[in-house]
């Protein structure tokens, strides 16, 4: 038991007494006095008020709910009062805080967050769709952390809506043909019908009739610009069946056209695909050598195309690390005179380079099965929501980009999940598998068969070659297939199979739980597996780490580095998000040969081989921004490792590349406006700099605009027309669009395994009436350290030590004077 006390200071008096104390013994020298010392330290002692804690579970029949009610504008395709009848139900039997959500903005983050952390617990009837305030998932993540489950009411669809958006960017380059998408958006999953009209500048472009079956649906469109300045494309959808609102069927866009921006190429093949892809987007200055370029720093951008390292000076490396260190984009294309074959390794260039000019460590190669508990138990324990959200946070990590993953999922019995071994290095599969993982749900038998999962896992495994790692994730409850999973589990290790064990606390403790704990941990003992690697004990909401033992590494390239052509090389983008990766896509693209660079810390790998094998690496170094472009120009010299490349959409990944180096394509002279396109009551920031000297000044639809100076030359200000459609900021365009509470329409689904991860459920609304109260009542167990005064009982022992002392001193007086008394009477009787 541990004992803490209230008011510790107390104890000071401890020093006087034992003064006091000491002195009166060596004056008395009787026992007297020690047990009074004795008694006086137990006073002591009460007077600091000692106490202990004691863990108690509290169960509450009534425990407090708020429930947020969305009724804003995008609610109308639901019934008007959605979540009425769910609150009178809830009111009428456990206090219920009703928390209405009107107007155009939907702040779902700030009331999660507000309510959190409270004792309370959050019931949400919503579409899922937050647009203002706090973001929901970082509100969802503070709600999990603070132990406060969160329920998701989806109300049923009454009507559905269309929703119709534009993405691009604004600022394009004349002459170039650049790529828009068009977003079309439903709230029901049906098949509708649209006519869509494309407009440029306001003229007719192209229209077609469209039949769409899924939530969203993606439709491509180019558009060049001939002349400078402010340019406008507009959509507009025309549904022929239902449809709530038509302010959301139509969209703007501003466009803003600049001159071709100014880039450098040093290559010895002027004719290369390189050379051909860049020349068509951008005003390029093609030269041979390094020397014979003329002012580089007039350029945007600099592309080294397979340059040997002794054809630069020192003073030109110089040159160009202060050129990119002031804010330029280099880009250094591979080949067989660059990288490991142009000597570039230790050299003054590799200083500016994301990559290293030496082999790279093999990461390919691992197949790992994620075997996940769906009982009832992880319910009832409300470990579900972790488990879940502990699988998908594994698929996340960047070691398994290059790996083979599947899942089986186990209760009474066990089932593939994903359909066998998925490669996690193509960013539709990995998408997938997450969503197959948020969406499992519990098995309704009550037994926990672990041995039947690992068994799934072994067949799986059989035949299998590189690294085998296969992770459990599980509240523990293995106790009635323990000895079946011991034996499974020791079969997979002597296969070669690297085991973990992933062991979430129920959040309420039992006796039960506590069994629960033992048998999960034995298991990993009995395999020899029970250091903190491999069996990980954690907390709900916590995540566990998983360090993965070291794949094999590729083999090293001969001292001499010959090229050779040692077949194709599928390419994979490994950081899809990527300004540059996004909007490309390289299924099946293969190249034929690459230089062996290994990254440097800092760099972000962008496209690697199928082996793991960087292709394209970026980093910034000062305020420019480096790409290591580490194969060909398409060309060789004859071996054209990379033609794939520079063929067709794939040159996205080149021209992307490219305007990724560039950074801001604009000129800096003059006068220079950025304002992004916004939506209706949502200000837009202005940013004007002055390259040129004069007196800065601007006008929105003629109204002079009051300007802050905020920097060197900077200067910046809001704006918020409050009328839908092309705005003029003196030449240059602003776009507002329909209110951003019509863009997402229908449910959100994204949120569903962050509900979970809470403790919460997913419900309808019949299904919320006849549940959530159950649900919400066994959520409130939780454990309680209350503190237990131990006061009395200290007071207690000093009392019976002095009535102890008081007895056995009159004891000792009585029985002094009754031997007296005998004495007496005896010399009475002598005489």
């Amino acid at each position: 038991m541990n004992m803490s006390l209230e008011s510790p200071e107390m104890l000071l008096l401890i020093v006087p007494l034992i003064i006091a104390g000491f002195y009166l013994l060596r004056k008395t020298k009787t026992k007297l006095m020690e047990w009074r010392m004795l008694v006086a330290l137990l006073l002591v002692l009460a007077l600091a008020s000692p106490y202990t804690t004691v863990t108690r579970t509290i169960n509450e029949e009534e425990p407090s709910l708020v429930l947020v009610q969305d009724q804003t504008a995008s609610m109308g395709i639901f019934p008007e009062e959605a979540g009425t009848d769910l609150y009178e139900s809830l009111t009428a039997n456990t206090p219920t805080t009703l928390v209405q959500l009107t107007g155009e903005k939907t702040t779902l983050g700030d009331a999660v967050t507000q309510y959190s952390g409270l004792g309370n617990q959050i019931v949400l009837v919503t579409d899922g769709n937050s647009n203002s305030g706090k973001d929901l998932t970082e509100a969802l993540e503070f709600a999990r952390d603070t132990d406060t489950p969160v329920y998701l009411v989806r109300p049923e669809l009454e009507t559905n809506d269309l929703s119709v958006e534009v993405l691009g960017d604004k600022t394009v380059v004349v002459d170039n043909q650049n790529e828009f998408e068009i977003v079309v958006r439903q709230a029901s999953e049906q098949s509708v019908s649209y006519f869509l009209e494309v407009f440029v500048d306001g003229e007719l472009s192209q229209s077609r009739q469209f039949t769409q079956d899924a939530r969203n649906n993606t439709i491509p469109i180019n558009q060049a610009f001939t002349t400078l300045g402010a340019h406008n494309i507009s959509v507009k959808i025309t549904p022929s069946g239902e449809d709530l609102n038509e302010i959301n069927n139509e969209f703007f866009k501003s466009l803003y056209v600049i001159p071709k921006p100014k880039i450098t190429l040093i290559t010895g093949e002027t004719g290369s695909p390189l050379a051909k892809v860049l020349s068509s987007l951008y005003e390029v200055s093609v030269v041979n050598g390094y020397s014979g370029a003329e002012n580089v720093t007039d350029s945007k951008a600099l592309v080294l195309d397979n340059q040997y390292i002794d054809s630069f000076s020192e003073s030109e490396i110089k040159e160009i690390k202060n050129y990119v260190s002031n804010g330029g984009g280099l880009i250094v294309v591979g080949g067989d005179t660059a990288y490991n074959y142009g000597n570039y390794l230790n050299s003054s260039l590799e200083e500016v380079l994301p990559v290293i000019s030496k082999p790279s460590e093999f990461r390919g190669g691992r197949n790992l099965i994620l075997i996940l508990d769906v009982s009832p138990s992880t319910v009832a324990h409300k470990t579900q929501g972790d488990i879940l959200s502990n699988a998908v946070n594994i698929l996340e990590n960047d070691n398994l980009k290059d790996a083979n993953v599947a899942v089986v999922a186990f209760g009474n019995a066990a089932y593939d999940v994903s359909g066998g071994f998925v490669f996690m290095g193509l960013p539709h599969e990995l998408a997938l598998l997450k969503e197959k993982v948020s969406k499992l749900t519990p098995t309704n038998e009550t037994e926990t068969s672990l041995d039947q999962g690992l068994g799934v896992a072994k067949q799986m495994f059989e035949g299998e070659d590189g690294e085998l790692d296969a992770i459990i994730i599980s509240d523990g409850g293995i106790e009635d297939s323990y000895d079946q999973s011991v034996q499974v589990a020791q079969e997979l290790k002597d296969m070669g199979v690297n085991l973990y064990f992933i062991h979430i606390r129920s959040s309420a403790p039992s006796q039960a739980d506590r069994t629960r704990n033992y048998y999960a941990e034995k298991l990993m003992q009995e395999l020899g597996l029970g250091d903190a690697q491999h069996y990980q004990h954690i907390e709900m909401g916590d995540r566990a780490n998983i360090v993965f033992e070291e794949t094999s590494e590729a083999p090293e390239d001969s001292e001499e580095e010959e090229i050779e052509d040692t077949g194709s090389y599928l390419l994979l983008e490994y950081s899809p998000d990527h300004f540059i990766t996004k909007g490309v896509n390289l299924t099946s693209t293969t190249i034929t040969g690459y230089n062996q660079v290994t990254p440097k810390a800092g760099a972000e790998r962008l496209v690697i081989t199928v082996t793991g094998q960087p292709v394209l690496t970026t980093w910034r170094f000062g305020l420019g921004r480096v790409a290591a472009f580490t194969t060909d120009n398409g060309e060789g010299e004859g071996t054209r490792w990379a033609s794939a490349l520079y063929n067709g959409s794939n040159s996205k990944l080149i021209s992307g590349t490219a305007n990724w180096a560039i950074g801001n394509p604009q000129a800096e002279e003059g006068a220079v406006v950025e304002a992004p396109d916004t939506w209706l009551g949502t200000p837009s920031d202005l940013t004007l700099i002055m390259y040129d000297e004069g007196i800065p000044q601007l006008k929105l639809n003629g109204a002079q605009l009051d300007l802050a100076l905020t920097g060197r030359n900077t200067y910046e200000t809001s704006v918020n027309p409050v009328n839908i459609g092309i705005h003029d900021i003196s030449g240059y365009p602003l776009a507002v669009n329909y209110a951003l509470e019509y863009l997402e329409v229908g449910h959100n689904k994204d949120i569903e395994p962050l509900i979970l991860a809470t403790g919460g459920k997913i419900y309808t609304e019949k299904e919320a009436r006849a549940s959530l109260l159950k649900d919400a009542r066994q959520n409130s167990e939780r454990e309680s350290d209350e503190p237990v005064s131990l006061k009395m009982y200290v007071l207690l022992a000093a009392l019976v030590l002095y009535l102890g002392e008081v007895i056995v001193r009159r004891i000792r007086e009585m029985r002094r004077l009754r031997q007296a008394q005998g004495e007496t009477g005896a010399g009475e009787t002598a005489a």
